[in-house]
């Protein structure tokens, strides 16, 4: 450890040296491009002083190769020649204390400097560039102070690439945001084609991996990435049906900011908190924000469409309560005049319970238990009476919602994720939505905005093969970087890929019980779904480990792994460690060293696959931080393990 230590400080060193030796040289120039350095100096992003272009390196090495900057003004004069005229520098070093996430704290340690540039020419028009050099990455953003209205057909930002990366990339669906990730030299990109975020590349000397993303979307407009010969541009989402601009300003301009989070391998970029670091930290007590599993009961069915039950639901409520988890989701079905779960219907009104069932009445019966009580809804049903349709949840006692299918991230939209969030905070619920576009940190701003979907999940075992288990091992190098992902893990229907059925009731999955299990550990969500039928897990091999596992959590560690094939995540509760380990379809010994672990002696309860599909072994065995674990991965297969100090 000792020998690790005094090589990263040598790398750290030679990273700055190289960044002042950047500088040096670029000030043999005319005009000497602006540098921002990272604290440790491993990430640099420069800026060419007439705004023009910029570039990023991480460890001395090129990884951002000249790209440009700029604004594409509608019905206003694109701006002139443009001359650096000031710049303010900052250093911040903070802790922000976190609330139902993957870490009890995040550290907010960056460099940053505010670029103010000017026209050479009339009207003399400023444009602010921020940046912020953290040590796992970079951004950047554009400000206009000038209190006018700004109106934006896009934006001329783009990332070009070093030499020819391996990327990680999933095309973008203009809904959802649920299709898989593939892996494709950037030079096989296709042009034209939109990519969403974020894009993950592995720089092609290896020794580095970084994910082009971006964040605090507040008062802007989502994005997509494009293909344009060797660069990425970025392309403003539009709302749909308006002619005209991309975006409109009310007054001045702030945009979201384009980010690059840096590491030297893959999985070490799940540990950033970059995305949350780039959004505003919360304001006011969420100490009520309660994070935990919740019974659900649309995968294993659904309910819609039939009568609604109350002794279902009662099923349900009474399975959340005697596996010891805090809430139950009533999916689609449950208000009045409800249809099918994917259409805003005019006859249903999600102030009002279906007939015959007595929401206060099961309010109260799931209270008695412990279970507080998630409703589903149309996105639709839910902005166009906001404020009324919240009043009556929080009369009824309701400890949150999920809202679905906005299927957009235009201007129009990303408003209404803040005003959504802000107007369930406001009632201490929870906010779960789905439907939705990749986070882009509002989480940091709003805790109670639990989790949200982005994610072509678990649901899609129900209608498809495409949850293959090399799709679940890309997941977590790619869209969990952004922000926790409601995947609905929890199927104990398990199968291999070749048995596999498509079933629309009680639907299977392609993997075995030891990675169903796993899920819990790797796939962040901190309002996590246990998605099987009750009668599915009673009795079950490996449902007591569901029981016991958190939903969220104090430290997250990756501890090895490669995008696609497999991955070891340490996470901590408490003094509690619990480890996940997933495999795609090769089986594996998977040898774990325990040197994260604190000296002493620790109990690890351990469960692995077993046998046959659906079932794992559990063992248990003292441990300490000097050995090193092997688990047993079937292929597409899983392990878990609890380490507890021991008495």
């Amino acid at each position: 450890m000792k020998n690790e230590g005094h090589s990263m400080r040598t790398m750290g060193l030679f990273a700055a040296i190289a960044a002042l030796s950047w500088v040096a040289m670029a000030g043999d120039a005319a005009a000497t491009p602006q540098s921002v350095a990272s604290p440790s100096g491993d990430a640099v992003i420069r800026i060419d002083d007439d705004a023009g272009r910029f570039s990023v390196l991480w460890r001395g090495e090129a990884i951002i190769d000249a790209s440009p900057l700029g604004l594409e003004l509608d019905g206003a004069p694109a701006f002139g020649a443009l001359a650096l005229e000031s710049r303010e520098d900052t250093e911040v070093d903070r802790e922000i204390p976190l609330v139902a996430t993957k870490a009890a704290v995040a550290r907010d340690r960056y460099h940053g400097a505010t670029l103010t540039f000017r026209e050479t020419g009339a009207p003399a028009r400023k444009l602010i560039v921020d940046v912020r050099a953290y040590d796992d990455g970079v951004a950047f953003r554009y400000r206009i102070d000038d209190p006018a209205p700004v109106r934006l057909s896009g934006e001329r930002t783009a990332f070009v690439p070093a030499g020819d990366p391996s990327c990680l990339v999933t095309e973008r669906d203009y809904g959802a945001h649920e299709l898989p990730f593939e892996r494709l030299r950037f030079s096989q990109l296709k042009e034209g084609v939109a990519y969403d975020v974020p894009v993950v590349c592995a720089a092609p000397s290896g020794r580095a991996h970084y994910a082009i993303t971006q964040a605090h979307l507040e008062g802007y407009t989502g994005a997509m990435l494009r293909r344009e010969g060797t660069a990425l541009r970025v392309y403003l989402s539009a709302v749909p049906d308006r002619q005209g601009p991309a975006y409109i300003s009310p007054a001045g301009l702030r945009t979201a900011w384009r980010a690059i989070m840096m590491a030297d391998r893959a999985g070490e970029l799940i540990e950033s908190h970059l995305v949350g670091n780039l959004n505003p930290p919360p304001e006011g007590d969420f100490g009520w924000v309660k994070a935990g599993k919740t019974a659900w009961d649309w995968w294993s069915g659904p309910l819609e469409g039939v009568k609604p039950d109350l002794a279902d639901y009662k099923r349900f409520i009474d399975f959340a309560a005697e596996s010891g988890f805090p809430y139950y989701l009533m999916d689609a079905g449950w208000a009045w005049g409800a249809g099918p779960c994917c259409d805003a219907l005019p006859t249903t009104d999600i102030a009002r319970p279906a007939e015959g069932t007595d929401m206060p009445a099961l309010v109260r019966y799931a209270a008695d238990k412990g279970v507080g009580l998630l409703l589903w809804m149309h996105w639709e049903h839910l902005a166009a009476r906001m404020d009324e349709v919240l009043d009556t949840y929080a009369r009824w006692g309701i400890k949150g919602i999920k809202v679905d299918f906005m299927n957009r991230d235009d201007q129009e939209m990303v408003a209404f994720y803040q005003r959504v969030a802000a107007a369930t905070a406001q009632r201490r619920m929870l906010l779960n939505l789905h439907g939705a576009y990749v986070p882009a940190g509002l989480q940091r701003t709003w805790p109670n905005f639990i989790t949200q979907e982005g994610v072509l999940g678990a649901e899609w075992n129900k209608m498809d093969r495409r949850i293959t288990p090399e799709h679940n091992l890309m997941l977590p190098y790619t869209r969990m970087l952004t922000g926790p992902m409601d995947y609905t893990p929890g199927g104990f229907r398990n199968a291999t890929p070749q048995t596999f059925e498509v079933r629309a009731v009680m639907p299977q999955t392609q993997t075995t019980r030891g990675q169903a299990l796993a899920m819990y550990v790797v796939y962040d969500s901190p309002l996590q779904m246990v998605s099987d039928d009750p009668s599915n897990y009673r009795g079950e091999s490996g449902f007591d480990f569901i029981r016991r596992v958190p939903a969220a959590w104090d430290e997250t560690r990756f501890i090895d792994g490669e995008p696609g094939q497999d991955i070891v995540l340490a996470r901590r509760h408490g003094k509690a460690w619990y480890l996940g380990a997933m495999t795609a379809e090769q089986a594996r010994t998977q040898k774990v060293p325990l040197d994260f672990l604190p000296s002493g002696r620790w109990r690890a309860t351990i469960w692995q696959d077993g046998e046959g599909v659906r079932e794992v072994r559990r063992t248990e065995r003292n441990v300490a931080s000097k050995d090193v674990l092997s688990l047993v991965l079937a292929a597409a297969g899983g392990a878990v393990v609890i380490l507890e100090p021991a008495p």
